[in-house]
């Protein structure tokens, strides 16, 4: 006798990822999510209640990861000048992936008609910003801050991919702009 498998709400949300990989945010919906699961439409249903719902799931799991990834690399980063804006540069430093990069452009696309993204996005921004103002150099940490933004945003929109030579270097160089920056007195 067949052993049922037993399909996992991280199951779901692996075959979500690999749908806006595959299909990007425009081909994402609960079918295409079901048919990469092996799973009925009812199932994700069920679990998830409606696109939006699935797509704020699999943002909402992805942030939680990279927060998690972010504290990590602060903790690491405890005996450098601002914890909060080296450790951050320090998770800069893995090239975002494929999924990475579809994950954030669907999460691009969502804000825009769905407000809890949104949301969820302008919280998470708030509180890297309140975290630069955090520890020594304010203002140095968040003009650093904007500079590895706008890196960041540049490969995860996949506008330009950047040697790893190069990409070691840029982020070296928005560490010097924290080094560097005129003191405020």
């Amino acid at each position: 006798m067949a052993r049922t498998r037993k399909i996992s709400t991280d199951d779901i949300l692996d075959a979500a990822e690999r749908v806006v990989l595959r299909a990007g945010a425009t081909g994402f919906s609960i079918d295409a999510v079901a048919q990469e699961a092996g799973v009925s439409k009812s199932r994700v249903v069920y679990d998830h209640k409606s696109k939006s719902a699935l797509l704020e799931a699999l943002i909402e799991r992805r942030l939680a990861a990279e927060e998690e990834r972010a504290q990590d690399a602060i903790n690491g980063s405890s005996h450098l000048p601002h914890p909060e804006l080296f450790g951050r540069i320090a998770v800069a430093e893995k090239v975002p992936d494929d999924t990475d990069k579809a994950v954030c452009l669907a999460i691009s696309a969502a804000m825009s008609s769905e407000e809890k993204i949104h949301d969820r996005m302008s919280d998470w921004t708030r509180k890297d910003l309140a975290a630069m103002e955090k520890g020594k150099r304010p203002k140095a940490a968040m003009i650093a801050y904007l500079a590895l933004t706008g890196f960041c945003c540049t490969e995860y929109f996949n506008f330009h991919q950047w040697e790893p030579a190069d990409r070691l270097a840029i982020l070296d160089g928005i560490r010097a702009i924290y080094t560097t920056f005129p003191d405020e007195t």
